[in-house]
């Protein structure tokens, strides 16, 4: 199969998780697939992919993962958090989640995540969704959109950028992705232009986890997968940004009874 990005920790993943013949493993975060076709090559015939993602655009690679894994298979289209709290508890043994947003959805410049294309200012995972980032920054006043850029991205410049997102749209409503680059630029010091990475890439990560509720969906659904764990089940997550991580940490942290990560890993 060919895959629509390769996915990150791989190898990592499939060791700490130990997917065996006959289980039931839960991807939460599907994509382009990479992880669930080494996860359901393990499963078995007796074993079965639950697979879930809220771009309908999975389907095309879910497809390729269904004919050739050994197990039955499933496709959910939804958030991860909403899928899980319908199933029962204790009803498998793996589940875990990709967390941010794919490569593959970077790489569709219509889709409007990416900072490095001219593109509509969207964000959403689901298109099924009202609110767009354009809609956020037409219409928030300046104060939530500085606490959005604060909290959110970790912003250092937020009230400046927030503000000048407010006098730019009394011009004209912002519509593209360069739209909002060209105004970061504009508002931030001159120094912080040229620093390391794009220097609107915070405020698009805000943007972007407001528009799709990526923190409340993560605690949510850390909690439903918990619960639909049995016994000797496993949890995986892998996060991008300090704000997943801590969350994710907290989350193990309360919940954690005892290290049994395989022998030799590096860290726990």
């Amino acid at each position: 199969m060919a895959l629509a990005h390769t996915p990150v920790l791989l190898d990592e993943l499939v060791e700490l998780l130990r997917p065996a013949r006959g289980e039931t493993a839960i991807d939460c975060t599907f994509g382009g697939g990479g992880h669930a076709e080494a996860v359901a090559a393990a499963l078995g015939p007796k074993g079965r992919l639950i697979a879930i993602d809220r771009d309908p655009s999975v389907a095309e690679f879910y497809r390729d993962v269904a004919r050739s894994a050994p197990c039955a298979s499933e496709l959910h289209h939804g958030n991860f958090a909403d899928v899980l709290a319908e199933r029962e508890s204790g009803s498998a043994d793996i589940v875990y989640m990709d967390l941010g947003v794919s490569s593959m959805q970077l790489d569709r410049r219509e889709r409007g995540f990416s900072y490095a294309y001219d593109a509509p200012l969207d964000m959403r995972m689901d298109p099924e969704l009202e609110v767009t980032a354009a809609d956020l920054c037409n219409t928030l006043p300046e104060t939530e959109l500085t606490d959005i850029f604060r909290r959110y991205g970790e912003e250092r410049y937020a009230r400046n950028i927030a503000r000048g997102i407010v006098r730019a749209r009394k011009k004209a409503p912002l519509e593209t992705t360069s739209e909002l680059v060209e105004i970061v630029k504009r508002t931030i010091p001159t120094p912080a232009r040229f620093g390391a990475g794009n220097p609107a890439r915070r405020v698009f990560q805000a943007l972007r986890i407001v528009v799709n509720d990526e923190l409340g969906s993560l605690a949510r659904g850390l909690e439903e997968a918990y619960r639909v764990l049995r016994p000797g089940g496993r949890l995986a997550a892998i996060s991008f940004h300090s704000l997943e991580d801590r969350m994710v940490k907290d989350f193990f942290k309360r919940h954690a009874a005892g290290c049994i990560c395989p022998p030799g890993m590096p860290q726990c």
